[in-house]
């Protein structure tokens, strides 16, 4: 990998991770089109730019990483549990499902559902406007609907919204609990992904790896500010109508 394809990689991860459009689906179809092989010195970068997004959303939430947290951080362990079972279970079966069809059509589906539920959605009747008054019921249901994440292209960030919507938290604290759960379900992936793969860092291009972490960081941190700011006065019905078009046209190229 040279530090071309390093920084639009980098750009692809930081922009892509914390918005509900599917970073992994993303990376596939960038690697695709640039050239880039799927083999363990790619997943090897992906580890270090994914550590870089955590670190983003760290930095922005670093009031929130206390030991007076404690209780917030016991339901972002309730909801990270069923995603850690069922991707554990099911590894083999879902590397499987890493290629551009099924990105294709999860966008799509996706798309839809961002709409449909957009389309019931009501804010003023959404009952939590507090990441830390969540409960652990509330927690455990976002965690079942981020297990559809595992499938490449529905995107994590889009499945925790959608459950957190679903589950009556208002559209800011549904993609603040995201942004947090982002730390322990990353932070297990890419920490699983290290050990599989350290072996790859001793040949690696460390130039390009060190410029596309310092991207992947100041790109999701400022899209995670622009992202905050943003939903304040949208909704995600422009996410969907994206997913959607995505969607289409990957069907009519690949």
């Amino acid at each position: 990998m040279d530090i071309f394809q390093a920084i639009i990689i980098g750009i692809i991860e930081g922009f892509t991770e914390f918005l509900p459009i599917s970073s992994t689906g993303h990376m596939i179809v960038a690697s695709k089109f640039l050239g880039i092989p799927q083999d363990s010195l790619t997943k090897a970068y992906e580890v270090i730019i994914q550590f870089a997004a955590i670190l983003a959303v760290m930095l922005i939430y670093r009031d929130k990483i206390s030991f007076k947290k404690i209780a917030l951080w016991q339901k972002l362990i309730v909801a990270f549990l069923p995603l850690a079972i069922v991707g554990f279970i099911f590894k083999d079966q879902i590397k499987t499902l890493f290629n551009v069809e099924t990105v294709a059509w999860m966008f799509i589906i996706g798309g839809i559902v961002f709409l449909v539920v957009e389309s019931f959605y009501e804010e003023k009747k959404s009952h939590i406007s507090n990441v830390e008054e969540v409960s652990f019921k509330e927690a455990l249901w976002i965690g079942f609907a981020q297990i559809f994440s595992l499938i490449p292209g529905t995107s994590r960030a889009g499945a925790t919204i959608i459950g957190g919507l679903l589950t009556g938290l208002d559209r800011k604290t549904s993609m603040e609990f995201s942004f947090l759960l982002a730390i322990p379900v990353m932070t297990a992936v890419s920490g699983y992904d290290l050990l599989k793969h350290y072996e790859e860092f001793v040949s690696v291009n460390w130039s390009a790896f060190a410029i596309g972490f310092m991207v992947a960081f100041v790109v999701a941190y400022l899209t995670i500010k622009l992202f905050l700011v943003f939903i304040q006065k949208f909704t995600f019905v422009t996410f969907g109508i994206y997913r959607i078009i995505f969607g289409v046209i990957l069907l009519m190229v690949i």
